[in-house]
């Protein structure tokens, strides 16, 4: 028996064109998601210091 599989966003059967969502609707939920922090990669908060010094470095 296969288990379906289904869209991360509303849990609905994904559809092929939009896998591995079911419609544009989820997809464009997800990726609002991503650019207002609803998503987030999990690490130790970095320090001003370290921020100046990677935009200084980046500069080069």
């Amino acid at each position: 028996m296969t288990k379906i599989k289904t869209c991360p966003i509303c849990k609905k059967a994904r559809a092929e064109d939009f896998t591995p969502f079911c419609s544009q609707r989820c997809k464009d939920l997800d990726l609002a998601k991503w650019f207002g922090d609803g998503y987030a990669l999990p690490s130790r908060p970095a320090s001003p210091e370290e921020i100046a010094r990677e935009d200084w470095e980046q500069q080069d």
